[in-house]
């Protein structure tokens, strides 16, 4: 086993990895940019270690020198994280090339995931379903056109290299096609270096489903059932849960086997995500391979009882999965709200300040994955991610009233968050009923902004009861955060002066 790891990255993510070395007792060390000096993940780790300015591409992003601090200190492992050099094959190149293990998959792996085209193509070979579409990117007009109509609109056009909504257009009609998808090339150069764009049939009403898998070294593989990610802001995920409420036994056992090929089909090792679209009829296509660990992974860690980080670390030190497949059971339902500091009603803006009051929720079946605490700054320099809100319960109703009780118990002032959002969600009949998709921000919630408020409020009571049920609660603790929550009902209109 490894006797010091390194955790390149921050936030709630180095404290979560933080806990895992803690626990197999072995020595954790953190690195931090200036905006970072003083943060939780710097404090809790057994050494802490500066490594450049407040700029991502200066510290977090710097390779080279995270490179050079490991061999510096003697760190036998690496773990990325997730986002920053988590799947950079350059990195994974130059920390093998270090003789130090990263914890993570191959950089084969990472390479053929990586490249959207080359896992369809690889993925198509493979047997598992692909949306239809290209599996080589577009470079000319008049291909561009040819094969749009051959599809049909709506059509999506995507960034050959990308992810996370970059690069990404919905196309309704050859109008529109040329124009759309000289944006898109333009958004993906800026973001990856690249401007390799293909198309996909676009999906009507289509729900976002997730499977955890984890491999070894050894050719041993295992899924840990599915995760359902369809509320989304901006192609990024607000809430997730596993299982998902719209997935049969049928369905998922055909989709986790599907997952468990896709992996097979590039060698993966360590822990991986298959995501895919799942249509009305239960149709399910491949999106794309996340070749390191999700931010989502409580959800999974919840209902199955494995400790995903501590599987990454057992199996990059050359252990076998630890387990087998027919001991995994699916045990209750869990919830995870991502708490943002965000002005949900200003298209999701971020949110900056100093934390001036923070509250956490507690009791039955509650998990919070911090990386705040009392006086942390919060700015722009790096994602708005606060925290990890979970719920577990004996099923997903009681997962749900547990969420929506600690949403009522969490407060957070000096930044904006999302929490009340959060509480909404979780009131609206298509999410109760499991019936939502992808769509559902832009179709539920848009609406509702404040330039439209007037015309929709007389059909939307309850929010003004969930605000308002809130704001009462908050009467036993301080007058800080009474005034914060007032302040937040005023900005979406449903609370009077």
């Amino acid at each position: 086993m490894f006797k010091k790891i390194l955790i390149a990255n921050r936030g709630e993510i180095a404290v979560r990895i933080v806990k895992a070395c803690r626990e197999m007792g072995i020595t954790s060390v953190a690195v931090y940019s200036d905006a970072d000096k003083n943060s939780l993940h710097v404090r809790i780790a057994d050494q802490a270690y500066h490594i450049g300015p407040s700029n991502a591409s200066e510290s977090y992003l710097n390779g080279n020198n995270i490179i050079e601090l490991a061999k510096k200190i003697n760190a036998d492992a690496i773990h990325p994280g997730y986002g920053f050099l988590s799947e950079n094959s350059s990195f994974i190149e130059m920390t093998d090339k270090a003789g130090i293990k990263f914890i993570g998959p191959s950089v084969n792996s990472v390479k053929a995931m990586g490249e959207k085209t080359s896992a369809r193509e690889i993925m198509q070979k493979s047997g598992v379903p692909i949306v239809p579409g290209t599996i080589k990117a577009i470079h000319s007009e008049k291909e561009l056109i040819k094969i749009a109509e051959e599809i049909g609109f709506p059509i999506m056009l995507k960034a050959a290299a990308g992810g996370g909504g970059k690069g990404m257009r919905k196309v309704e009609s050859k109008k529109e096609l040329i124009s759309f998808w000289e944006m898109a090339k333009s958004e993906s150069q800026k973001a990856f270096g690249s401007d390799d764009v293909y198309i996909e049939k676009f999906i009507e009403n289509p729900k976002h489903i997730e499977v955890q898998v984890i491999a070894d070294e050894y050719g041993n593989y295992r899924h840990l059932f599915e995760r359902e990610c369809s509320v989304q802001r901006r192609h990024q995920k607000i809430i997730e849960e596993a299982p998902s409420a719209f997935v049969d036994s049928k369905t998922r056992a055909k989709i986790t086997e599907a997952a468990i090929e896709a992996a097979k089909a590039v060698d993966y090792f360590n822990a991986g995500t298959i995501e895919f679209l799942i249509d009305a009829k239960k149709n399910f296509y491949f999106l794309e391979m996340n070749t390191r660990l999700q931010v989502e992974h409580p959800v999974t860690e919840m209902i199955t009882g494995i400790d995903i980080v501590k599987e990454q670390i057992k199996i990059a030190a050359g252990n076998k999965i630890s387990f087998d497949q027919k001991d995994v059971k699916i045990n209750g339902h869990a919830i995870e709200c991502r708490i943002y500091a965000e002005e949900a009603e200003s298209n999701f803006s971020p949110s900056t300040g100093k934390i001036k009051y923070h509250r956490l929720p507690s009791g039955p079946g509650i998990r919070v994955d911090r990386g705040i605490e009392l006086s942390s700054e919060v700015s722009l320099n790096y994602d708005p991610m606060l925290t990890k809100l979970i719920a577990h319960g004996f099923d997903r109703s009681e997962a749900i009233s547990r969420m929506d009780r600690a949403l009522g118990e969490y407060h957070i002032s000096g930044v904006n968050t999302n929490i009340q959002m959060c509480k909404w969600v979780l009131a609206q009949k298509s999410f109760l009923e499991g019936t939502f998709d992808i769509d559902f921000i832009s179709k539920e919630f848009f609406p509702l902004l404040p330039d439209k408020w007037k015309e929709s409020a007389p059909k939307h009571y309850e929010i003004v009861a969930i605000l308002l049920s809130s704001y009462l609660a908050e009467k036993e603790s301080s007058l800080q955060p009474k005034l914060n929550s007032c302040t937040q009902g005023n900005k979406w209109g449903l609370i009077d002066e």
